[in-house]
């Protein structure tokens, strides 16, 4: 993956004009001339329907409304920012593309100025998570649009945690007990299923609440003082050591963020933190995953909370933004764009074609009657009100976006589970810490 710093990211080009409240109001903007495409780049989702729907039905609409052809490619999420980079630096490519996590920080001086249709955006739709904002807002202007946030909790099969004493529903509450639990049922060949590898939403969203549970953090409050290496983080890192080796599939190390999936859906992993398209899929085809008492998986999966630690209970959800390319020639049409699929009534047609996966940029969504369908999916309702972000203490700046970029934190507890001592995992990822942020 290529890394992006100031020396290789281009200066993108001015903003462009808006009156994007009237479009979120009715979802209606002028037309265009038919000629005018605009090319939306974003990942190949993990509800295979929400495409579907992007593709056809809401493309369909989109040129009846604006005048304007939809060309959407999706590619591997793991692949974007080494795409966005190379658009960057040739000076064409998408008109829009959607990044996750807080990567679009990187490219805040290659993007058009979208303040003023995400301001619109959120003062209509009950305020943005603060997760969307800290992400897509650079502290003077909004860098780009919050699409969603794909909330994380860890699907867990519930027959399995009965037959070690976890019934009605309840799951390990620390991490103690969630490795002893692990620890009975890998020795049943059912370990817990977790990436450390470098991958864009699984690996991240375990390692940093993990670390912020046992009292550790990246940096000060300031932004700048790194002060990774503490008491709290090299105890969290011995702890997953014995963690890791008593309660996982070791294998997980090289995983990206569909193997988890596959394994729970095959039966080779007990548990595992992830969105929710582990169920979605399940529920999708009940008669394909089954357990191996011949039941159907999906009615044998509940969703838990990551557990706390001795610093506390935290979590970290993946969201999703989309970046206005300041070298595009259609910045007017995209923004018009941007302004209609996010206006309620398109927006909701996504948002149901989810089932919850992923929630809304803003508040309003927690309101939506979907969360009333399906009482397993009910964690994943308020999930985003919950999550800290990268860069904690401090925000989630350019330079917390780049030592996501190089997973420091993942590999410090890759790096201490392959054997190097804990104190020296803890030295080394402070002293790439202290690259970025000095």
């Amino acid at each position: 993956m290529t890394t992006v710093t100031r020396r290789n990211v281009l200066k993108g080009g001015a903003a462009v004009v808006g009156g994007m409240a009237g479009i979120l109001a009715t979802g209606r903007a002028p037309a265009y001339a038919q000629a005018t495409t605009v090319h939306w780049l974003r990942w190949t989702d993990f509800v295979p329907a929400s495409d579907q729907l992007l593709r056809n039905e809401i493309a369909r609409e989109g040129e009846k409304a604006l005048g304007i052809k939809l060309n959407i490619e999706t590619i591997n999420a793991n692949d974007i920012q080494a795409r966005v980079t190379s658009a960057i630096q040739s000076g064409s490519g998408p008109d829009v593309v959607c990044v996750l996590n807080n990567w679009g920080q990187l490219y805040g001086e290659s993007v058009a100025d979208v303040s003023d249709l995400a301001e619109a955006l959120g003062k209509s739709q009950g305020g943005f998570y603060e997760t969307s904002r800290a992400v897509a807002n650079d502290g003077k202007k909004w860098i780009a649009v919050p699409w969603c946030i794909v909330g994380l909790q860890i699907a867990y099969r519930k027959s399995w945690f009965a037959e070690i004493g976890y019934t009605d529903g309840k799951f390990p509450q620390t991490w103690e007990e969630y490795r002893e639990a692990g620890k009975k049922l890998k020795a049943k060949g059912r370990p817990i299923g977790q990436t450390l590898g470098h991958t864009f939403g699984d690996a991240p969203a375990f390692a940093y609440p993990y670390l912020w549970s046992w009292g550790g953090k990246e940096v000060e409050a300031d932004g700048k003082t790194v002060v990774l290496n503490s008491p709290a983080t090299v105890e969290s890192v011995k702890f997953m050591v014995a963690f890791w080796k008593d309660a996982h599939d070791e294998g997980g190390l090289a995983w990206d963020d569909s193997n988890n999936n596959r394994a729970f859906l095959s039966g080779t992993c007990s548990a595992t933190l992830n969105g929710a398209s582990i169920y979605i899929e399940a529920l999708r085809k009940p008669d394909t995953y089954k357990t191996e008492a011949g039941g159907q998986l999906k009615d044998d999966i509940l969703h838990a909370a990551l557990p706390k630690g001795p610093g506390g209970q935290f979590s970290y959800h993946v969201p999703f933004s989309n970046l206005l390319m300041g070298y595009s020639k259609n910045q007017d049409a995209a923004k018009k764009f941007l302004g209609w699929i996010h206006s309620k009534d398109v927006y909701d047609k996504w948002f149901v074609s989810q089932k919850g996966f992923s929630v809304g940029p803003t508040t309003d969504w927690e309101k939506h009657k979907l969360w009333g369908d399906d009482p397993i999916m009910l964690p994943y309702k308020q999930a985003a009100r919950t999550g800290r972000f990268a860069g904690y203490q401090g925000p989630s700046t350019r330079k917390a976006a780049e030592v996501v970029t190089k997973y420091i934190i993942i590999d410090m507890y890759a790096k201490a589970v392959q054997g190097m001592p804990a104190e020296d995992a803890v030295k080394w990822a402070e002293a790439e810490l202290k690259k970025v942020y000095v």
